[in-house]
């Protein structure tokens, strides 16, 4: 997997002082992407052993309040076991929530048995393709209408989506 940044004290998305990753590779392709070059799987460096490590520690710190997964498509990193391996160390070493933004919606996501397990390591899922034409730079955590901030914990408990705001 190849990333395009991290963010050690992220504060623009979601709430308090996070640690944040963005991926690269995405095949969506929306109109009015912010991360265009991102798009692009051979963008940016070698997401390695030793970045994990140091992505881990980022996150131990006690102003860490939380992990945010961002793209590029995370979704789209199922070649491999890469993503879910930090997002299962995150769990396991920090117990900090993880939030994610794809462009798949939920229910995408759900059927997707690699997908399925990306998300299951995930606390909220800010879904659905960015869409200019519902661009609202008023919403939290998200870029248009039409997406979703969802509570994926009670949304796989209960069989519906759970939305939190």
């Amino acid at each position: 997997m190849k990333y395009a940044k991290i963010r050690k004290l992220d504060v623009t998305n979601g709430p308090g002082v996070r640690t944040t990753l963005f991926v690269s590779g995405c095949t969506h392709n929306c109109e009015g992407c912010f991360n265009k070059e991102q798009q692009d799987f051979n963008y940016g460096n070698e997401f390695t052993k030793e970045t994990e490590d140091e992505f881990i520690e980022l996150t131990k710190s006690r102003q860490i309040k939380g992990v945010n997964i961002l793209g590029g498509e995370p979704m789209q990193q199922i070649m491999d076991d890469t993503l879910l391996n930090l997002l299962r160390r995150i769990k396991a070493e920090t117990n900090k929530p993880i939030w994610l933004w794809s462009g798949y919606k939920f229910e995408e996501i759900i059927s997707n048995p690699k997908r399925l397990e990306l998300l299951k390591e995930v606390e909220v899922l800010i879904d659905g393709k960015f869409q200019l034409d519902k661009r609202d730079i008023m919403l939290k955590y998200r870029g248009s209408a039409n997406q979703r901030v969802i509570d994926v914990k009670k949304s796989l408990q209960q069989g519906s989506i759970v939305e939190i705001l």
